[in-house]
């Protein structure tokens, strides 16, 4: 049996209508007997399991936030709003180690000030920890672990869970606007209320001619795309939350996604006067997906004509408002002129937000509707009209183009963020060098990053995930690889580590060297990279040489997360990090053998298999590799974890090789229950007694690591070498698994060869 909950949605006054169906149809799809919508003052009341406000914070193109009331009461003063919440059994909702924030609104209360209100909230929920496990959860205003509300409504008070955690009008891909935007909430009920949907979009076109951010029309593409604005959110106030069911939000967030149509078609046109509101709405469209979905146009709306679009149009559009141009007088002519244009756009409905009501009948069209709404702080009203085939007058006053453009650059003076993609006003020094928007070279690599990165970062956040490779090679001519390392301790903070792949001896030296400096350019700008976030390095074959070449000697270290395991990654010194991305699956899985096991980790490098077998509870973890500086940054990463017992876990400067031929000598006399064997491809260090070639001595070395191993242990054997076949020998003589397909995660999906893995044990 589910256990039910009460919630309460809010959205935008006035459309509250238009949410009860969205909610409707949203949790429709959920089957619980016991779900219960009813509309009321202020929202929609929702009764059911939590999979129904899991699905409401993801679908919800409407709604604001969402609330999940803990207890109702009487607060006629101040001591009985602070016993009534301390009353409440908050471990079972937070722990002192959480973070915590509190808000609340007041009409008509005796408690007059909500601040104090809010006060004696969080001190009500501070005393109750103090009292009962003798410390306290902290107070974080941004992104705390858990947002309670207080609404007081003449002495009647309700406690909430702040589910949604901040607005749900922050899809996440308007990062730039332009003058004075609308919400994007209130904008897809605007949509709504003009009739735009999937259906519609079929047979009609949406025109928006003074696009600014593109609000409309990317909302508009969302819909049809069936893109669900709350996917890609990185925030919910439920998160942390001690009842939160992490399996059911997973589930609602993979059928999500799998919900999008990704070749979905429609016919979207936007327009504005401004080059630099353009590019803004190029870049929220990139962000949201969306992009290819919408035309985009630099035109003054006198140049806009019907032919601009093939099917009858949908006009949708938010003019400049005198408040915050602050000129009153180029108004009345702009709308005259608007009037004109639309005019000429038969059996066309238009559909104006505007805070100047009064100058609507200077359109000169039919009007079929008018609804109050509030654009922020601004009182406006939605007004619809429609037009029939109409004959222009002339002698009506008209604004010439001089003055539409000065209305519009007050917009964009309101501006102030360096836009990125090589956006940037003249005046204004961008943050990194201009890119053309029109090199086809360049928008082909942005496209194809874009893309990626919307798949792979909502499958890290599922999966908790914060190193991925982003790119590898997947378009031929711009040939590295992208790898995202988040920090550890601030996880806001990205580092980019970018490998080149060396050219092949066809392309045109010069024409690579510009290829990749035209590659980190698109990474700056499009992931607004700081200089020292971003670490290019040229990946070439190795030939004759050790695996692990030194590159530079900075010896900058950053932490970062993997599960439970803090790691230290060096993002200037080699070739590689220190962390092998692509064997993330493979050490989770020696983590969950690991426990009461005795491991060794041969070639262990930085010794990141080593920490996750300790971590998973191993008796024992012997770390072997020839090289003092990966020793010694192994058992840094053991000490970032508080691994220090130095009788569990040992650490051995030595040939692997040598050590497999004469393990007596070595001190390894001992058998263990787990071997882990990735050696290099290739290596002839001169610390090595012999060459190591992977392909011809990997028989060798895993017929060897087999003798250490108990009866019922177990080898997992891998490499990365191309073309790499192994022996039918091993085959024969023992239990030989290709586990390949099992270790290979999604980031490296598009390149499933980067390693082969296998599992061997003893018949």
């Amino acid at each position: 049996m589910l256990q039910n909950y009460n919630f309460f949605v809010t959205g935008h006054k006035g459309f509250e209508t238009a949410l009860f169906h969205e909610i409707r149809d949203i949790v429709s799809a959920v089957d619980d007997e016991s779900k219960k919508i009813k509309k009321v003052y202020g929202g929609i009341e929702l009764t059911g399991s939590i999979e129904l406000a899991y699905r409401v914070c993801i679908y919800s193109r409407l709604a604001n936030r969402v609330y999940m009331p803990l207890k109702t009461f009487r607060a006629d003063n101040e001591e009985a709003l602070y016993q009534a919440v301390y009353d409440i059994d908050w471990s079972s909702h937070l722990s002192s180690r959480h973070s915590l924030s509190v808000s609340a609104t007041l009409s008509r209360s005796d408690i007059n000030h909500s601040h104090y209100a809010s006060l004696k909230v969080k001190d009500a929920i501070v005393d109750y920890f103090r009292n009962t496990v003798n410390s306290r959860p902290i107070i974080e205003k941004q992104r705390p672990d858990l947002h309670i509300h207080l609404n007081i409504n003449k002495n009647n008070a309700t406690l909430s869970l702040d589910l949604s955690g901040q607005s749900l009008h922050l899809r996440g891909y308007r990062l730039q606007h332009s003058g004075a935007p609308l919400k994007e909430n209130l904008a897809a009920a605007l949509l709504v209320q003009a009739g735009w949907n999937r259906e519609s979009a079929k047979t009609h076109s949406l025109l928006d001619p003074m696009c600014g951010s593109g609000t409309f029309a990317i909302e508009a593409a969302m819909v049809v795309a069936n893109i669900p604005p709350g996917l890609d959110r990185e925030y919910f106030g439920f998160l942390r939350w001690l009842q939160h069911d992490k399996k059911c939000w997973e589930k609602c967030l993979s059928e999500a996604e799998e919900g999008i149509d990704e070749q979905a078609e429609c016919e979207i046109f936007a327009s504005d006067s401004s080059d630099k509101a353009i590019q803004i709405s190029r870049d929220n469209a990139m962000r949201a997906g969306v992009e290819e979905m919408i035309q985009f146009k630099q035109m003054d709306i006198q140049q806009l004509t019907p032919d601009c679009v093939n099917k009858p149009p949908i006009i949708i559009f938010n003019p400049p408002y005198g408040e915050r141009l602050q000129v009153e007088q180029g108004l009345a002519p702009l709308y005259a002129q608007m009037g004109k244009v639309l005019r000429e756009f038969s059996h066309a409905s238009v559909h104006i937000i505007s805070a100047n009501p009064d100058l609507l009948h200077r359109l000169r069209l039919n009007r079929t509707a008018k609804k109050s709404v509030n654009n922020g702080q601004i009182e406006c009203v939605f007004a619809s009209f429609e037009v029939a085939q109409q004959a222009l007058n002339d002698e009506k006053p008209v604004i010439d183009q001089k003055t539409t453009t000065d209305q519009k650059t007050v917009i964009d003076q309101k501006t102030t963020n360096d836009q990125i993609w090589g956006t940037a006003e003249k005046s204004t020094k961008p943050k990194h060098p201009v890119i053309d928007p029109d090199d086809p070279e360049a928008n082909a690599l942005k496209n194809r990053l874009v893309k990626n990165n919307k798949h792979l970062s909502r499958w890290a956040k599922r999966n908790d995930i914060s190193c991925y490779r982003l790119y590898d090679a997947d378009l031929p001519e711009f040939a590295f690889a992208l790898d995202k390392y988040t920090n550890a301790l601030n996880p806001d903070q990205a580092w980019y580590h970018l490998q080149e792949y060396q050219a092949p001896k066809t392309i045109d030296p010069e024409k690579a060297e510009q290829r990749i400096q035209l590659a980190q350019l698109v990474v700056k700008n499009l992931f607004e990279v700081d200089e020292k976030a971003l670490f290019c390095k040229l990946k070439q074959r190795q030939r004759g040489a050790f695996q692990y070449e030194k590159q530079d000697k900075q010896g900058d270290f950053f932490e970062v997360s993997e599960g439970t395991a803090r790691l230290l990654v060096n993002l200037t010194d080699y070739m590689d990090t220190g962390l092998f991305l692509d064997h993330r699956i493979t050490r989770q899985m020696v983590l969950q053998s690991a426990k009461d096991k005795r491991v060794l980790n041969l070639f262990c490098y930085t010794g990141s298999v080593s920490v996750q077998a300790a971590l998973g509870g191993a008796a024992n973890v012997t770390s072997a590799d020839m090289s003092g500086t990966y020793i010694n940054w192994a058992k840094e990463n053991f000490e970032l974890n508080g691994l220090v017992d130095e009788k569990k876990y040992q650490f051995l400067q030595v040939d692997c090789i040598d050590l497999l031929n004469r393990p007596a000598e070595n001190e390894m006399v001992d058998k263990f229950d787990l071997i882990f064997l990735d050696p290099p491809s290739f290596s002839n260090s001169k610390k090595m007694r012999d060459t190591l070639d992977i392909q011809r001595d990997h028989e060798q070395l895993v017929m060897q690591s087999m003798q250490l191993l108990y009866k019922k242990g177990k080898l997992i054997f891998s490499t990365n070498k191309k073309g790499f076949k192994l022996s039918p020998a091993l085959l024969n003589q023992f239990i030989v698994t290709d586990i390949t397909h099992q270790t290979v995660s999604e980031d490296f999906k598009r390149r499933p060869k980067m390693h082969l893995c296998w599992e061997i044990k003893v018949k």
